[in-house]
């Protein structure tokens, strides 16, 4: 039986907890590892509507992320929905076995997925199932290589190389993320690819690594309440600025609440 967990005031079928049989399928679809930097009991399943590139809406959008995270992650995506911010769709990372590749090429949205950077190394933020990829296509990873050519993932995304909304006699381009920096932002989510100088990663949003390694190592209750301390650090930080949240300000705020 899932186990739901009730978080804030929303509908307990916004939320479901992972419960056993629910953890051995994504080891048998090669989401999660024995040496993952979290497990099972730690992450939940987040629902959400959202509005697809024709404007129509969908009831099936899913992510799965760290449990202390997850009313932020509702408010968030509820936020985009009402804003008409459309999203290609929103599947759990299982559906395509773990495979980043495939899951950007399908132009998917999601979050927990247990991986390295890419490239190798550490864990990415997404296998402590804090960090978000939306609409991939819109927003695709740009390696800069030293032969000086930039490579595209997913490569259809090389449409999207000219960062701007508004290009004269173009039509107006949606679901780029540049469009909703601030918000995830203000959601707890400071940290956004696009403001790396290699690799740029326009899809990707997560919180500092730092803060995700001290929330996996605690206790659900625990975790809970260090992130709303970083996340009401960050929001007062801003508070009385005439500025966004993914403004130069806006970084300084970010970085300064991860060091308290």
């Amino acid at each position: 039986m899932v186990r739901i967990t009730a978080l804030l005031l929303l509908p307990a079928s916004s939320w479901a907890a992972l419960d056993a049989g629910t953890c051995a399928h994504l080891k048998a679809a090669r989401v999660m590892s024995p040496g993952a930097p979290v497990n099972c009991e730690q992450l939940t399943v987040v629902r959400f509507p959202y509005v697809d590139f024709s404007g129509v809406s969908h009831d099936d959008g899913q992510l799965m992320v760290l449990s202390a995270v997850a009313p932020e992650v509702r408010q968030l995506f509820s936020a985009l929905y009402k804003s008409r911010f459309p999203l290609e769709r929103a599947r759990l990372m299982e559906d395509y076995q773990g495979d980043d590749a495939a899951a950007m090429r399908d132009n998917n949205t999601s979050a927990f997925n247990d991986r390295p950077v890419t490239g190798g190394g550490p864990p990415s933020l997404h296998a402590y199932g804090l960090a978000i990829d939306i609409n991939p296509r819109q927003n695709p990873y740009v390696q800069l290589g030293a032969d000086g050519i930039a490579r595209f993932s997913p490569p259809a995304g090389i449409a999207y190389a000219n960062r701007l909304a508004l290009r004269p006699g173009k039509v107006a381009r949606v679901g780029m993320a540049e469009q909703v920096v601030g918000l995830f932002a203000r959601y707890g989510f400071t940290v956004w690819g696009g403001h790396w100088d290699t690799p740029l990663d326009y899809q990707h949003f997560q919180l500092g690594r730092r803060l995700a390694e001290r929330l996996a190592a605690l206790p659900e209750a625990q975790a809970r309440e260090l992130f709303l301390q970083q996340l009401n650090r960050y929001r007062a930080c801003l508070r009385g600025k005439p500025v966004s949240p993914g403004s130069e300000a806006g970084i300084a705020c970010a970085s300064e609440s991860a060091h308290q």
